[in-house]
């Protein structure tokens, strides 16, 4: 019997062994196909756009180490992919790239050569062809700029191009994910992988249009996959209580508080505030603060409560305010007596001040937040609050545009569209426990809503507020006193805290965000040379929650080989944000270098303007916001903002740019527009009013300057602006100040109204 056993045995071992030389392919997936089925779960969308015959390219994203196999198990057809050679050195690794008769090349010329003209020679045959066009994984999960190689594998043939996207794959230990493979912990077990296949593009398509059309994959990837994203609410408990008794939250009126604290703070709150002033139908909750720990508290509270906050805007005036109270009916208003009677606007709504509120906080109240905040396990209390009956397109928000051309429109923001912008500045900026971010944009800033509130509460940094971003010298205090590590603002705060801070007070600041304008050139340097920081711009708007795009900071790099900072740009977008760039006339996609409409796509895109249909029709169509920007994008898939739309005037038929006109004139008067004695004051504008015989004509705005105009205008000469854009010398005028609102921003139409007014 032994020796039938043993007989038996050999056969067996010799049949595979046979399979394993003769039938190589077929052994290996009958070997790795059940392996992956059991750590992954696959899913495939498109496989009806893979051409039925005939060779073609498979252009793929690249993530991880294993993203061929991957591709291979999914794929109906064998795939054969162009790879790094030096990656298959030993004897089972170049048995296992035979059996499914994979190009090896190296980095010398023959053997690029060589592996070309197999690639060519495959497609000739029908074969199907894949590349990687990044030549490397990703470090940062943002798709990087494609390589030549992608055409040089396609000429001399009529192979199409089908662009697909692997998604799933980053954290996983092949990936990068944390700054490492390998030696980690995935963030998920058994995860799902879901292959995006788009259609089939001719082959002489551009290099930069393919990569779009696996970055629209990967942006629908994300849209598919918006459930996945955390809810906020449930995020904040965990973080809260892992912070513990260590600093969580401090403002510039002397209040700290531990994570823990926070939390019995919060849940305290939406106690009294369920049982004393809310109806249980009563979604719509207005705050009217400033950024404090008193304004954390509420948002978090209303979240936990699963109600939907608007925090409004207390530089505008009572009819501004109450326009958006109405908007979206608001029947309560979270304010603190001392704030409102500071500002002095009248609220036509219930008024609740949170001192008020405190008086009706029970002993009883306190004990059950207590108990929720440090003893009841995290998945019972989200139990408890309902939080698991929260869906991703449930709203969380709603904030309302700056009116910088208007009356301000409620922007409806829902929890994925919030939560995925906070995972993507974790994965762009890697905030930790060890930072302390200084949150001086108010909240009813989207970039101030989602960074300095959700970001930094969610992602395990200290947030420290102060309610005046312009207030240089208690920003400074604040900085020294607290470590902060990370400051966001726009160039008009920038500036004055050059002039007013000193360099001690930042001294352990290592990144410096910017947004909401232009950077000048001369603020990277002058920040630098006075912080040791250069700062890096990023780009977003209210609609889109905010972040596009941003260039990572040098410190948060984890890319040596791979750039992912552009000075001039505002980055590339965001993991899961997709960018392109249209003509204003076809709607066709440009190419890189060529300025047209940016459009933006993904999980970030809001649910749309509070009770305004037709609006947001007009704003989103097919899932692409229309961002009113023009820009372009550069072959490395960095974002350039050239100019917006609602600041370019048609003047004898031809498109003038308001901010290259703006931006000669400060070169003129030597401030880069802005300058003077005060803090963050801007020295000119550049806005229009109508005109009989061309259209309209340019106006500029300006504060006292030394410079005469007619030397500023033979200046603009000089600078070669054609005539068209040069201002007339009764042109301009000179105001007490430029309209600004309250987030430094240019109102633009408080601008044409003084414009107007001064003409007419």
């Amino acid at each position: 019997m032994g020796w039938y056993v043993s007989g038996t045995v050999i056969v067996s071992l010799f049949i595979v062994a046979a399979f394993a030389i003769f039938f190589p392919r077929f052994f290996v997936r009958a070997l790795f196909r059940p392996m992956l089925a059991v750590v992954y779960r696959k899913r495939i969308v498109g496989l009806e756009n893979l051409p039925r015959q005939g060779g073609y390219l498979i252009v793929s994203n690249h993530v991880s180490w294993i993203d061929g196999i991957v591709i291979l198990w999914m794929m109906p057809r064998n795939v054969r992919f162009v790879v790094d050679g030096t990656n298959f050195g030993s004897g089972f690794a170049k048995w296992l790239a035979a059996a499914f008769d994979t190009i090896l090349m190296v980095s010398n010329p023959k053997s690029i050569a060589r592996a070309l003209k197999s690639a060519r020679e495959a497609l000739s045959d029908g074969d199907v062809v894949g590349i990687f066009p990044e030549g490397t994984i990703t470090r940062t999960g943002q798709l990087q700029a494609f390589k030549p190689g992608m055409s040089k594998i396609l000429k001399g043939n009529d192979a199409p191009v089908v662009p697909v996207y692997l998604d799933g794959m980053w954290g996983s230990i092949f990936s990068f994910s944390g700054g490492k493979f390998f030696f980690k912990w995935p963030d998920k077990f058994r995860r799902r992988l879901t292959l995006y296949i788009g259609k089939p593009f001719p082959n002489e398509t551009p290099i930069e249009l393919v990569r779009s059309q696996v970055h629209q994959l990967n942006a629908r990837a994300q849209v598919d996959h918006r459930n996945e994203f955390p809810i906020l609410a449930g995020s904040v408990i965990r973080s809260w209580r892992h912070r513990g008794r260590k600093l969580q939250i401090a403002d510039s009126m002397g209040t700290e508080l531990g994570g823990r604290e926070a939390l019995t703070r919060a849940l305290a709150l939406r106690r009294v505030l369920r049982r004393e002033v809310f109806a249980k139908d009563e979604i719509n909750v207005g705050i009217f603060l400033p950024p404090s720990a008193g304004a954390v508290i509420a948002n978090v509270a209303l979240a936990l409560d699963r109600r939907v906050s608007a925090n409004l805007n207390y530089t505008v005036s009572a009819a501004v305010v109450n326009h958006c109270i109405d908007e979206i009916g608001i029947k309560h208003v979270l304010t603190s007596e001392r704030f409102l009677s500071k500002v002095g606007i009248e609220i036509n709504s219930n008024v609740v001040t949170l001192e008020s509120v405190r008086d009706k906080i029970t002993s009883v109240d306190k004990g059950v937040a207590f108990l929720q905040a440090n003893l009841v396990p995290a998945f019972i209390l989200r139990f408890i609050l309902g939080l698991h009956r929260i869906k991703s397109d449930d709203l969380l928000t709603v904030i309302f545009t700056s009116g910088s051309t208007g009356m301000p429109k409620g922007v409806m923001l829902s929890q994925a569209n919030i939560s995925h912008n906070v995972d993507a500045i974790k994965k762009a900026i890697r905030l930790n426990d060890h930072d302390v971010v200084l949150g001086v944009l108010p909240f009813f800033h989207s970039f101030g809503y989602s960074v300095t509130l959700w970001a930094t509460q969610v992602l395990g940094p200290c947030g420290v507020y102060h309610f005046n971003p312009l207030d240089a010298r208690q920003v400074g205090k604040l900085a020294e006193k607290y470590g902060a590590t990370v400051i966001l603002g726009t160039p008009t705060f920038i500036r004055g805290y050059i002039r007013r801070i000193p360099p001690e007070q930042f001294s352990k600041l290592d990144t410096c965000i910017v947004g909401a304008e232009k950077m000048p050139a001369d603020l990277f340097q002058a920040f630098e040379d006075r912080f040791g920081v250069r700062p890096v711009e990023g780009y977003g708007t209210t609609e889109l929650s905010p972040l596009v795009s941003v260039n990572v900071p040098p410190s948060r790099s984890p890319a040596k080989f791979q750039p992912d900072r552009i000075e001039g740009s505002v980055g590339r977008p965001l993991p899961g944000v997709c960018a392109k760039v249209v003509s204003q006339e076809s709607g066709d996609e440009m190419c890189a270098g060529q300025d047209g409409m940016l459009l933006i796509s993904g999980p970030n895109v809001m649910a749309g303007y509070a009770n305004q249909k037709d609006l947001t029709e007009k704003a989103i169509q097919s899932g692409w916001y229309s961002t009113g920007d023009i820009a372009n994008i550069d072959d490395q898939g960095f974002i350039h903002i050239t100019g917006r739309l609602s600041r370019f005037s048609k003047i004898g038929g031809e498109m003038v740019p308001h901010i290259k006109v703006e931006e000669e004139i400060s070169k003129s008067i030597g401030s880069a527009n802005s300058g003077g004695d005060d803090e963050g004051e801007i020295m000119a504008c550049v806005t229009a009013v109508p005109d009989s015989k061309k259209g309209e004509r340019l106006i500029v705005l300006h504060r006292p300057m030394d410079k005469d105009i007619e030397q500023i205008l033979s200046d603009l000469k000089d600078a070669g602006l054609p005539n068209l854009f040069i201002p007339a010398r009764d042109a301009f005028y000179e105001v007490d100040e430029i309209p600004l609102l309250g987030t430094g921003k240019l109102d633009l139409k408080g601008a044409k109204d003084l414009a107007t007014k001064l003409t007419s």
